[in-house]
C-alpha cells in the first residue's frame, strides 16, 4: 500500500476510492477513465479494487469522480 509522510514525518494512510451503490446508475464512465481500479459487473455497475489509490492514478481518480453523472464516487481518507 502506498503511503505519504505526514507533517510530523509519520506515514499517512493512502486514500481509497468508494462508490455509493444507491446513487450509482451503472453508466460505466468511471471504468473508462480508471480501468486500473474499476471494472464493471455484468449489469454495468462499478466494482472498485480494494486497494489504495496510488499517487500516479490520483488525477484519473479525481477525473472519474468529477465526471460521474450521479456523483456516486468519492475518495475516502482513512483515519490516521
Amino acid at each position: 500500500m502506498s503511503r505519504r509522510l505526514g507533517a510530523a514525518g509519520r506515514s499517512a494512510p493512502s486514500p481509497l476510492l468508494r462508490v455509493s451503490p444507491v446513487a450509482c446508475a451503472g453508466r460505466g464512465l468511471c471504468a473508462e477513465v480508471l480501468p486500473e481500479l474499476i471494472t464493471l459487473d455484468d449489469w454495468g455497475f462499478p466494482v472498485i479494487a480494494e486497494s489504495a489509490v496510488p499517487d500516479h492514478l490520483r488525477a484519473a481518480a479525481d477525473e472519474a469522480i468529477r465526471i460521474c453523472p450521479k456523483l456516486a464516487l468519492s475518495i475516502q481518507h482513512p483515519a490516521r
